[in-house]
């Protein structure tokens, strides 16, 4: 075992204390996505000592997804339960059956249902232990399969849902190895997933293979790409603001889009409030395919036309002249099906 930092709990606890006091309010509930993995582990084991022994205005608890794709989920769950019992914090265990022929992989099925399990948990606040060699990964992958502006931001410190709590990630900025010596100090035992062990998976190639090479031609590396995404955030940010403003400008009174408004725009900011409108409905962020099929076949449409084009998640429907973005009727839909 290696030797831990001596103010280890301070690197933690310091930090973890002021993101909480910055956006708590009294009484707020707030659940921590426990999976059993030591980072999870970890940030159990720092808040329910900072509840202790700071007068932090929440009351505490835990919630575990039980996914049933590996042979030892049984033994994650019985080890989450005996860790909450010692730090005294009440656990919520939830079973899903994650579809294995869903066509999206079995890791982005696993997630999709894990976040329907969040939008679930009765809570203000789900804290997630991702930290800054997460954030380093996440950006580094996103921007490999081509993503936009906000993909590279990889992922957001807070982020509210259409329904559900606040997802915050109170860790963020922490690296991995003061969270180890915080594990080490503290004698902590955590479940390892040998799913982390494949390199079938590309996170884990990147965390394993391709990250540890660019840290020794690019020292520092992984901090840079976590500050990289603070800037490509802003840059997001500053989109949504200004679909916001296309938005107020072209809502009619029935509260949908103008379509003559809409293929007015630029196709850049055309493109931008498409995906605004989309995920603030509470959807997915839109493919790039899917977006240009949609400006294409709406530039086309008249007035008196209907079309509706469909995701998996949501439905575009364009009828007098007017868009509207709501829930897909028709169950799973991928494509540009028409769902009239």
């Amino acid at each position: 075992m290696k030797t831990s930092l001596p103010n280890s709990e301070q690197q933690i606890a310091v930090p973890l204390a002021a993101f909480l006091a910055a956006r708590l309010q009294p009484n707020a509930r707030l659940c921590i996505a426990l999976s059993g993995g030591r980072d999870s582990v970890v940030l159990l084991h720092a808040l329910s000592r900072l509840v202790t022994t700071n007068p932090l205005p929440l009351s505490l608890s835990a919630l575990h997804v039980h996914h049933g794709i590996s042979p030892n989920a049984e033994m994650w769950t019985e080890f989450c339960a005996e860790l909450c019992r010692q730090c005294n914090v009440p656990l919520n265990i939830i079973r899903v059956d994650v579809p294995r022929d869903s066509g999206e992989g079995l890791e982005a099925a696993a997630r999709r249902m894990r976040h329907a399990v969040f939008v679930d948990c009765a809570a203000d606040w789900l804290a997630l232990a991702h930290h800054r060699d997460d954030q380093a990964e996440t950006v580094l992958l996103n921007l490999l399969r081509g993503a936009g502006i906000a993909g590279a931001a990889g992922m957001l410190p807070e982020r509210s849902q259409a329904h559900g709590p606040i997802i915050i990630r109170p860790l963020l900025d922490v690296p991995r190895s003061m969270l180890e010596d915080y594990a080490d100090e503290h004698a902590l035992r955590w479940i390892e997933d040998e799913s982390n062990d494949d390199l079938h998976f590309r996170r884990n190639f990147l965390r394993r293979d391709v990250l540890p090479r660019l840290e020794e031609k690019f020292p520092g590396a992984q901090k840079s790409l976590a500050r990289a995404a603070g800037h490509f955030a802003e840059g997001a940010a500053l989109l949504d603001d200004l679909a916001a403003i296309d938005h107020a400008a072209l809502i009619t009174p029935a509260g949908r889009l103008g379509l003559s408004g809409f293929n007015a725009l630029s196709p850049a900011r055309a493109r931008n409030l498409l995906r605004f409108a989309w995920i603030a409905a509470g959807f997915r962020a839109p493919d790039t395919r899917w977006v240009e099929e949609a400006l294409r076949q709406l530039a086309s449409t008249d007035v008196l036309s209907e079309t509706c084009l469909a995701t998996s998640d949501g439905e575009l429907h364009i009828y007098r002249g007017e868009l509207q973005v709501r829930p897909n009727c028709l169950g799973p839909v991928a494509g540009f099906a028409s769902c009239q």
